[in-house]
């Protein structure tokens, strides 16, 4: 229970630390890091991660989703093609998906066209790939749970007769 209940609270906000945690929850803060530190070495606990709206930078950065069609490997699936593709330093996540095509692939580059080189170059060029489908993300309006757009408010002046 108390697990679930770390979990909850620190997927929508990682930087809540454990004697924030401890009074939220009702506990103490050693049993909060106790849990923390056992999820962490069993790999409940993969990382902490901090969301960016690169579009208020001055950084330029295009995000794409990759879905792609493959051949299983006999005895290993999709694992082993689902390996090599997240070994490529590019690619930000790999999921096994149903539907027309077999995994869905997000990754991160400064222009569309070096996702487009990286889509032909190396994804494309891998034996068990069939087919492709790139999707670039134009706007993200809620991501990870969080609002990215905010409602502009109509800042002009209501005038009545």
């Amino acid at each position: 229970m108390l697990r679930e209940q770390i979990l909850n609270v620190i997927e929508k906000n990682s930087r809540v630390d454990a004697a924030e945690l401890a009074v939220r929850l009702g506990v103490t803060e050693d049993a909060v890091k106790y849990e923390m530190g056992r999820m962490e070495e069993e790999g409940i606990i993969c990382g902490y991660h901090t969301m960016i709206d690169w579009e208020k930078t001055k950084e330029e950065k295009v995000t794409a989703l990759i879905e792609v069609r493959v051949t299983p490997q006999r005895g290993q699936g999709f694992d082993s093609i689902a390996e090599r593709i997240y070994n490529y330093p590019e690619v930000n996540s790999v999921y096994l998906i149903s539907g027309g095509y077999d995994l869905l692939i997000t990754l991160e580059g400064k222009s569309i066209k070096e996702i487009s080189s990286f889509v032909s170059d190396k994804l494309s060029t891998l034996d068990s790939v069939l087919s492709t489908a790139t999707h670039f993300i134009l706007k993200k309006y809620k991501d990870h749970g969080t609002i990215m757009a905010k409602k502009s408010e109509d800042e002009r002046m209501m005038i009545t007769p």
